[in-house]
């Protein structure tokens, strides 16, 4: 559960954002969305490798 302490005299508006920031670094939604389709482990290992592949394309480009 997910406490966010409020001042007296703080902005709900502030303490909204607060909320918000915890929420998105507990990763909830992500794995949310994760959870609802489900891909086959070798599916996974396939795009890993391909988004590694493509990382370092960018930084020999870089470093070029």
């Amino acid at each position: 559960m997910i406490i966010v302490p409020v001042k007296e005299g703080e902005n709900i508006e502030r303490a909204l954002k607060k909320f918000k920031r915890k929420f998105e670094k507990t990763g909830a939604v992500r794995e949310m969305r994760a959870r609802k389709n489900f891909e086959k482990p070798s599916v996974l290992k396939r795009m890993a490798r391909m988004k590694a592949i493509y990382v370092q394309q960018l930084r020999l480009k870089e470093e070029q």
